[in-house]
């Protein structure tokens, strides 16, 4: 008889530090896809699924680029299983996105008039103080802020 193979993961070294934050995130990440929706928008229903994949995306990045606590190979096998959202931190990397919430808020197409999103205008040029992006919740991510 032929052996089955299975799909196991191997997981790099330094694992072992970052598991538990993640795991954490993942219940809070399906606490958050299970949530009744009732009385909300349809795009307030996403927001807190938004929120999630941006704060475990910011935790992988900052142990990687801000703390040096995890290695190479850690780093790119959270990207790879999809633990983070590789995109979202090539944009980190560039200045002036240091602090974007989500790619949909500098996507054109998106918006009115081919702009960006009202949260990537910084506070002290808004008219309104208190404002939410339609697509994630944030209420500001612009890096002059």
């Amino acid at each position: 008889m032929p052996k089955i193979k299975t799909s196991r993961v191997k997981y790099p070294e330094g694992w072992e530090l970052i598991e538990p934050t993640i795991r954490e995130l993942d219940a809070k990440m399906r606490e958050a896809e299970n949530d009744p929706h009732d009385g909300k928008r349809k795009c307030e229903a996403l927001w807190p699924i938004f929120c999630i994949s941006h704060q475990r995306s910011r935790y992988i990045y900052d142990l990687y680029y801000k703390r040096k606590e995890i290695s190479q190979e850690l780093y790119e096998f959270c990207l790879d299983q999809g633990y983070a959202d590789r995109n979202l931190i090539a944009k980190w990397k560039k200045p002036g996105y240091e602090r974007l919430c989500c790619l949909r808020c500098i996507q054109t197409r998106d918006h009115n008039f081919a702009t960006t999103c009202v949260c990537r205008v910084p506070k002290h040029l808004r008219e309104e103080q208190v404002i939410e992006c339609v697509h994630c919740g944030c209420r500001g991510c612009a890096s002059g802020d």
